[in-house]
């Protein structure tokens, strides 16, 4: 058998300086290596052979494959070698050509308001929540004083999946549920996606982006919404914003306002972008409803509040000069890059 062993490193060996090629050399190594291959076939058939004679073989064996190893390594280091001076020589590539234009993306407008409304009121001691999307009607409208009658509940305003499971139409829904289950102080703002069946049209669409406040403590006043929202209109439409209040209804809010702010294109002269009147419909707001505090477990005879909402697209139309909503969706990069 050690003769047998010989024969076949001598013949390999033979076949491994003889190989033209990486797969001359891996029919080589399948040849004599492999689960089939000579080499192996006589590991396999080591049993029988006599107890004294097994380790003697058996080590010869290992060594023989130890070397053939090693050889066709080598081999394949030749090769690889000889492909990558074939290709240097071959593929000739010139430096001082121009590479090809690389387009970077910026980000998206609406991203923008978000981010910088977050920046704002994060430096006013608020804090993110957030809540579902696919949300129950009772965070929706029961919890934020909104009766089973309210236009706001019918199928031409809201999405319904079944009679109690809606997607949310408005980011109160968060507000609900972290008066739940926070004990006041609570001061947050709640950014995302709602829904509501309207038409697309230049100023309406079945999906866009909300961020609402909530702020929830003893010894709130409208006051304190008055100059949250002031701060909060300087900072994001420039320090010269003046911001007005006009009388209005909300069922979760009483009383209720629609907040103004002046126009920061014109300065309150009258343009474009304000429609000649100088004021800018920014957002609603008001002082939380006693019903709202009670429907959460918040004794409203110990604590109060004040929460506001605007829509994330028409902060972006009127801080960008956009005429139409519908653009802010396209994915148009000629529009997008603009920002």
């Amino acid at each position: 058998m050690k003769e047998q062993i010989a024969q076949i490193k001598e013949k390999a060996l033979s076949e491994i300086q003889n190989a033209k090629d990486a797969k001359a050399l891996d029919d080589v190594r399948i040849k004599y290596l492999g689960k089939k291959g000579e080499l192996t076939l006589i590991l396999r058939g080591m049993g029988g052979l006599s107890p004294e004679e097994r380790p003697i073989i058996g080590s010869l064996v290992n060594e023989v494959r130890d070397e053939l190893e090693a050889k066709i390594e080598n081999g394949e280091k030749h090769f690889a070698n000889l492909e990558i001076e074939k290709k240097l020589a071959t593929e000739n590539i010139d430096v001082t050509m121009p590479s090809k234009k690389s387009s970077l993306g910026s980000v998206h407008p609406i991203t923008q308001i978000i981010n910088d409304v977050k920046e704002i009121f994060i430096g006013m001691g608020y804090e993110i929540a957030d809540g579902p999307e696919v949300e129950l009607a009772e965070y929706n409208f029961d919890k934020l004083n909104t009766p089973p009658d309210h236009p706001a509940r019918d199928i031409q305003d809201t999405f319904y999946i079944t009679d109690d499971i809606i997607l949310r139409s408005q980011t109160s829904s968060v507000q609900a549920r972290v008066m739940e289950t926070t004990k006041p102080p609570i001061k947050i703002i709640c950014p995302g996606a709602v829904y509501r069946s309207d038409s697309v049209d230049a100023t309406h669409s079945p999906v866009f982006h909300q961020i609402e406040g909530l702020v929830i403590d003893k010894n709130i006043s409208m006051a304190d919404l008055k100059g949250t929202l002031a701060m909060f209109a300087k900072k994001c439409l420039g320090e010269k914003t003046l911001v007005r209040f006009r009388p209005h209804h909300f069922p979760f809010t009483e009383p209720s306002a629609e907040a103004d702010v002046s126009c920061f294109v014109c300065g309150g002269k009258g343009c474009r972008v304000c429609k000649g009147e100088g004021w800018i419909e920014l957002l609603g707001c008001g002082m939380v409803h006693p019903n709202v505090l009670r429907n959460c477990g918040i004794d409203p005879e110990e604590y109060s509040g004040f929460a506001f909402g605007f829509g994330v697209e028409r902060i972006a139309m009127a801080k960008f000069g956009i005429d139409d909503m519908r653009l802010l969706y396209e994915n148009d990069v000629r529009f997008l890059k603009q920002f």
